[in-house]
């Protein structure tokens, strides 16, 4: 027998007795006798269910994910659910994130959830992305890059690289060419855009509050 989340052997024993008592008591009320072997069968003609009937689909109940407060697969806390693998719980303890140099404990479960910024899994992947096109770029146009990243002005670049402001406004145009070339026509759309899983998360909080407002 496998337990499901935060069961034990004492819960599932407590289940399977409520789950055995329940399948006497329809027995009995279906005009069915309960016995204990099948070589008791009770009065002639009557139907009879034996203990041991009770205690293997009680057996078999647990197995499948069945608790004596019923079996619904689309409840994500339900043994039944968890069991057919379409849902996984996690402590919101859990560590997300950490740091490689020293090992602490950068993010944890629920301080992903309750932030508004991205994930640091897409933030990573956008920031090799961006050091990726950077170091192909030409001196002129990283520079650039780097001054406009450090709050400075395209004439400050003009100045370190002795070029003229025109010559910076055209690698300024160049620029903006090639990131859209590079990261997509809808790069300035995807970078506002939250993750799915908060979409569903968020979506799923405007309808409980939508339900709790009809409700008052």
């Amino acid at each position: 027998m496998s337990f499901i989340g935060c069961e034990d052997a004492q819960e599932v024993i407590q289940d399977g007795v409520a789950m055995a008592a329940k399948m006497i008591h329809n027995s009995e009320q279906a005009g069915k006798k309960v016995t204990r072997s099948a070589s008791n069968r009770g009065r002639k003609g009557a139907k009879a269910v034996t203990a041991g009937n009770i205690a293997y689909y009680t057996i078999v109940k647990l197995r499948n994910g069945c608790r004596s407060s019923g079996m619904v697969t689309g409840d994500v806390y339900g043994a039944g659910t968890q069991i057919n693998g379409r849902t996984r719980l996690h402590s919101l303890e859990e560590v997300v994130a950490s740091d490689e140099e020293t090992g602490g404990e950068i993010f944890l479960l629920h301080d992903v959830l309750s932030r508004d910024e991205e994930d640091p899994g897409t933030r990573a992947a956008r920031k090799m992305d961006w050091q990726e096109f950077v170091a192909a770029l030409p001196e002129r146009e990283r520079i650039a890059v780097e001054f406009m990243v450090e709050g400075k002005s395209l004439r400050d670049a003009a100045h370190a690289l002795r070029v003229s402001d025109s010559a910076m406004q055209s690698s300024k145009r160049d620029l903006r060419a090639k990131i859209l070339e590079f990261m997509g026509a809808n790069i300035l759309v995807e970078i506002q855009r939250l993750p799915q899983w908060k979409q569903n998360l968020e979506t799923i909080r405007e309808k409980m509050a939508c339900r709790m407002e009809r409700r008052c």
